[in-house]
């Protein structure tokens, strides 16, 4: 069963993956579905991220919605890469790109700062706020700790006062993690044996 599932996964994302690059940034399309982005090549711990997502939940529940993209590099910007290290743009052009499905606060976090938009537009309180905060650094565990303290400033700023959560360890996820890896595996396979036939086949005409 769990064989069968991990190909039918493996299947569609092999058909869909150009298709999801191809509006720009792959920001756009976690945050459709997500309240975070976070890079999976970023080394990012799972405990942070856990703790990311729990804040941001929290938050949600007790009314101020925020969604968070954390960018380590420029490939964590798509086809957009010109606006690496570029915090504010980068805010207002994302948030432009899930403007139809989201209208709140968006958050992002790189290396040298952070940028907030609300609807694609600046949102000058918010980006006054987290301008005070220290730059958060480079690499993701760094990106991580910056963004849980931003969240938890903004919200503060808006009367709402968030504690870290504790990380919750569970065999789910560790799983989770596991069959994204051998997912991940499997489409380069699958890429890989699809160029290397195209290679043979343009050998042979040739």
């Amino acid at each position: 069963m769990r064989l069968s599932v991990l190909m039918a996964l493996v299947c569609a994302a092999g058909v869909s993956a150009p298709a999801a690059r191809a509006d720009g940034d792959p920001a756009s399309d976690f945050l459709l579905s997500r309240d975070t982005f976070v890079p999976f090549d970023a080394n990012i711990s799972k405990a942070q991220t856990e703790q990311l997502d729990a804040i941001i939940a929290e938050a949600k529940k007790r009314g101020f919605k925020i969604k968070v993209a954390l960018i380590a590099s420029e490939v964590d910007l798509g086809a957009v890469p010109s606006l690496w290290r570029k915090p504010e743009t980068y805010a207002r052009f994302l948030g432009q790109e899930i403007f139809f499905l989201y209208k709140g606060r968006l958050l992002i976090v790189m290396p040298n700062g952070y940028g907030v938009s609300r609807a694609g537009k600046p949102l000058p309180s918010a980006q006054r706020v987290v301008d005070t905060l220290s730059k958060p650094g480079d690499g993701g565990p760094a990106l991580a700790t910056a963004a849980i303290r931003a969240v938890q400033r903004l919200a503060a700023e808006a009367g709402v006062q968030l504690e870290v959560p504790k990380a919750s360890s569970s065999n789910k996820a560790t799983h989770d993690r596991i069959v994204l890896a051998a997912i991940a595996a499997a489409i380069i396979v699958l890429f890989a044996a699809g160029f290397g036939a195209k290679l043979l086949l343009v050998k042979r005409r040739a």
